[in-house]
């Protein structure tokens, strides 16, 4: 193996060794810019802790930096890096992972400093769980794509063989070729030639969609980890991999569901994530043909988590991202059994929170507010299951009665 083909394995990031029966540590860097909530930010420092652990590391500690703005040379200034590698040295962290993607030139500046860890960045991190969690091969070109996409611009920094000439006659590259250009071509020919075989394969995919006929189709979208497989597999009866990771789901499924004398298309999709990298949402681009191709979005959303109605936002974005943003929407708040609120103290001068919100109250807003029609279930503890599959009925069933007038069955 070249030390191409090494790099792309372990793809910068060092995390192979998480899979390791020892776990391994890691710390979190984030900034606070004026602008920012500082209660966001560790946040989002406890969500790359979960991704952190779903890659198989334990996280240690977080490390946050107010900043007017990152530094374009090392992300945060020398004082807190030196810091950082002071802790990392002293405890034996094996990674310190930042809430951020990082230029090469700042993954290579901060390297000088941070030499006894890993340093990798919160893109790289998403993009080891996905080559974790593929398992067709479909699903691991995908990975594959993106992942070289990730590393073109950094090469530079991988190994330090790259200053070296190579040239002389009868090379491919021609007299004096440095390493750095031959691997640069490497990477892009086999960005070529994977674009290539997904083109092929996303060819027979939209064959196989366009066999399903005129039926109904709804696609479970939202944020990551929110329960969409265990819907799946309440609703189809299926035994779609649901976890309680991150991404446990990576390739798309598709079931065919009968509800009384309805049959529809139910397909579990990919989550989404803040910062979701923009060479996964490229490279999984026909795995979301499923949800550009539904009639009916369910978006599923974790109403027990304390930023939902942020993470109901990140995945609308990602929607008009990807050209989805005009399909009619049902909106599932799952896991009402894990909702926790504190009641308000009418006698306190502080204005009411987000928190002080009983699930009544969140009910009563939300139809109020004649947004997407919506429900309020627990897949887990199937609370309000009849109703969802109720609803669902009425939607596919006026949908189905529109492109089968004649079909009378459904009445």
């Amino acid at each position: 193996m070249n030390k191409l083909d090494e790099a792309v394995r372990k793809d910068g990031l060092n995390l192979n060794r998480m899979e390791k029966e020892r776990l391994e540590k890691a710390v979190f860097v984030g900034i606070i810019r004026p602008q920012d909530d500082e209660r966001k930010v560790y946040e989002y420092l406890d969500e790359l802790q979960f991704l952190a652990e779903t890659a198989g590391a334990i996280g240690d500690k977080k490390f946050v930096q107010r900043v007017d703005r990152p530094d374009n040379a090392t992300y945060i200034r020398s004082g807190k890096l030196e810091e950082i590698s002071a802790y990392c040295e002293e405890n034996e962290i094996d990674y310190v992972i930042f809430d951020d993607e990082l230029t090469g030139m700042q993954q290579r500046n901060i390297e000088k400093v941070i030499q006894k860890s890993a340093v990798i960045d919160r893109t790289s991190l998403i993009l080891e769980i996905f080559a974790q969690r593929a398992k067709t091969s479909y699903a691991k070109m995908q990975v594959e794509l993106a992942r070289y996409n990730y590393m073109l611009p950094r090469l530079a920094g991988m190994w330090t063989h790259l200053e070296r000439q190579r040239g002389g006659r009868g090379t491919r590259g021609g007299m004096g070729e440095t390493q750095i250009e031959v691997d640069r071509r490497i990477v892009k020919e086999r960005i070529v030639k994977l674009k290539e075989d997904l083109a092929r394969v996303d060819r027979q995919m939209a064959v196989q969609r366009s066999n399903r006929g005129s039926m109904v189709r709804l696609a479970l979208v939202g944020y990551t980890n929110v329960g969409k497989s265990t819907l799946m597999n309440l609703l189809a009866k299926s035994d779609v991999f649901a976890e309680n990771k991150l991404f446990a789901t990576l390739d798309t499924t598709v079931r065919k569901v009968v509800i009384e004398n309805v049959p529809f298309l139910l397909s579990d999709t990919v989550g989404f994530i803040r910062k979701l990298p923009t060479q996964l949402i490229e490279a999984f681009k026909s795995t979301l043909d499923e949800v550009r191709e539904a009639d009916i979005l369910v978006h599923v959303v974790d109403i027990s988590a304390a930023d939902f109605e942020e993470q109901m936002q990140i995945v609308e974005q990602t929607l008009r991202d990807i050209g989805a943003a005009n399909k009619p929407v049902y909106v599932v708040f799952n896991k009402v059994d894990a909702y926790t609120w504190e009641e308000y103290d009418e006698f306190s001068l502080e204005p009411k929170k987000k928190i002080n919100r009983s699930l009544d109250e969140l009910k009563n807003s939300w139809i109020a507010s004649e947004k997407s029609p919506c429900i309020f279930i627990s897949a887990k503890e199937k609370i309000g299951i009849e109703k969802l599959r109720n609803d669902i009925y009425k939607m596919v069933a006026e949908i189905h009665a529109g492109r089968y007038p004649f079909n009378n069955f459904l009445w």
